[in-house]
């Protein structure tokens, strides 16, 4: 299988429209069948008014079909802490994604936020 329960995961939600929300999503895969995968972590929204992303407080659950290009779906180090998960500008001017703890991904090659 190409996701494995467990498994901590990064979703990016593609914008269909300039109008439409920057969502993305990080938590663990709870269950997957053919094409749909079943996660339990965080939503992050873009905040318009700051430009920053921001993490919903409460855990959530989400259904995400995975067979489309409207997702990427990035799978995350074992290690990271997803309630650590935070967003940061990097030294030339990229959004990055950290835990504080020693991980951190590039997420503005899917995009440019600003």
């Amino acid at each position: 299988m190409i996701i494995e329960k467990n498994e901590k995961v990064f979703i990016m939600i593609r914008r269909q429209f300039d109008s439409d929300l920057f969502r993305h999503f990080a938590g663990v895969v709870e269950d997957f069948t053919e094409g749909i995968i079943r996660v339990t972590g965080y939503a992050f929204n873009l905040d318009r008014a700051t430009g920053e992303f921001v993490r919903r407080k409460d855990r959530r659950t989400r259904l995400f079909g995975i067979g489309g290009a409207g997702i990427i779906l990035n799978i995350l180090p074992e290690n990271v802490e997803l309630e650590s998960l935070r967003y940061k500008i990097g030294d030339n001017g990229r959004q990055i994604l950290t835990d504080d703890h020693g991980f951190e991904m590039n997420i503005s090659e899917f995009g440019t936020y600003r």
